[in-house]
């Protein structure tokens, strides 16, 4: 009887365990990780799923703020003389065919180049490069809408290598300016142009650097240098902040191959709109002016006149009968401010003199035999670049 009650239960068990079995070894196939106790190696933090409308992973509202207000600019420039006037010229060939060279007529084609422009009025003004439209006998423009339009020149300013256009059209898409001066090493900024002709282009990058002078460019420099591409054709065109809007020109790029290398150059806005807006009034650009020769102080001659900073412009010649020969500034004395405002090289100088509007009275801050010395000048307008003196 025993025998027989154990013979049943163990024939239970052995049913029972047999389907557990089967039903732990079904639920690894469909489940293979229901079972599965042992705690990760790793916790990983997810993220959370990215919003089309953050500015985190995209500046497409940026680039679709700013792109409708800069344009193409193409303009032509008929030559003078043949391209093959060398050769006609040549003795040999005109041994030959003597006098029937001077009826001979070959038509020449007309110059083109490209480059961009940023609308700044609803009413068709655009500023882009001087040297984008310097030497141009028609201007065409191409707005982003597809209309293609020809432009006047209203004023230019090569000092700063900019030009104010104008078409003929109302209610065009105006950009927004932004302070230059609030852009720092860093900041992402973003470049529109047309380089090579290929058409509207956007390209990003970050501010690599402020201030930048010295280069040889222009005359007045205070360049923003951007990694963001710049490549021929983007002359002219809108450097923009992550809202889309105008930080600077993009007016020039470093280059050995003659395509970007990473160091671009745009004019800042706080120049840029100073001189729009001269051109805009009068049609072309008043600046300050004192009459001096000035240059960079070095570490030797920082030590030479016991300054604390390598700091400050050297007056190296004075004009004679100019503002500062009127005000009694003389060479030696050393330039460290303008108005309050430091005076860091003869870049800086030159910037902050020619600010100024002439006749204004100003106060110029110099050291001269180891003291400090405030001066008032009357500014004189700056002459055509005729003299080396500023």
């Amino acid at each position: 009887m025993n025998n027989s009650l154990h013979k049943r239960l163990w024939l239970i068990f052995a049913q029972a365990a047999t389907i557990c079995m089967a039903l732990i070894f079904a639920l690894r196939i469909f489940y293979p990780n229901l079972l599965n106790f042992r705690e990760p190696v790793v916790v990983v933090k997810q993220a959370d799923p990215i919003s089309a409308s953050s500015p985190a992973h995209s500046y497409s509202h940026a680039a679709k703020k700013a792109m409708p207000a800069v344009v193409n600019i193409f303009t032509s420039k008929k030559q003078t003389t043949s391209p093959h006037q060398d050769f006609l010229d040549d003795p040999a060939f005109r041994h030959f065919f003597g006098d029937q060279l001077d009826e001979l007529e070959i038509p020449s084609q007309p110059e083109n180049s490209l480059g961009s422009g940023v609308i700044v009025s609803a009413q068709g003004l655009i500023l882009t490069n001087n040297h984008v439209i310097a030497t141009a006998d028609s201007i065409e423009v191409a707005l982003s809408d597809g209309r293609k339009m020809t432009a006047t020149v209203v004023g230019t300013d090569p000092d700063t290598d900019l030009a104010l256009i104008k078409v003929d059209a109302n209610d065009l898409p105006a950009i927004t300016f932004a302070s230059s001066d609030s852009l720092s090493v860093g900041d992402v900024v973003l470049a529109i142009g047309n380089p090579f002709g290929v058409g509207q282009t956007v390209t990003q990058g970050i501010v690599s650097a402020l201030g930048r002078s010295h280069l040889g460019i222009n005359i007045y420099e205070n360049f923003i240098q951007t990694d963001a591409s710049i490549n021929p054709g983007n002359s002219g065109g809108a450097l923009i902040d992550t809202e889309g809007n105008l930080v600077g020109i993009n007016s020039a790029i470093y280059s050995r191959s003659g395509g970007s290398m990473g160091i671009g150059f745009a004019i800042p806005t706080t120049l840029a709109q100073q001189v729009m807006e001269q051109i805009a009034a009068q049609g072309n650009v008043t600046r300050g002016w004192i009459g001096i020769e000035a240059q960079d102080i070095t570490p030797e001659l920082a030590e030479s006149f016991r300054l604390s900073k390598v700091q400050g412009a050297l007056i190296a010649g004075v004009l004679r009968n100019s503002p500062a020969d009127r005000a009694g500034l003389r060479a030696g004395d050393i330039l460290v401010a303008i108005e309050g405002k430091p005076v860091t090289d003869s870049g800086t100088m030159l910037n902050l003199i020619a600010a100024l509007k002439p006749n204004q009275k100003a106060t110029v801050q110099i050291i001269r035999a180891g003291a400090m010395v405030n001066i008032t000048i009357v500014i004189g307008k700056r002459p055509k670049p005729t003299v080396a003196l500023e």
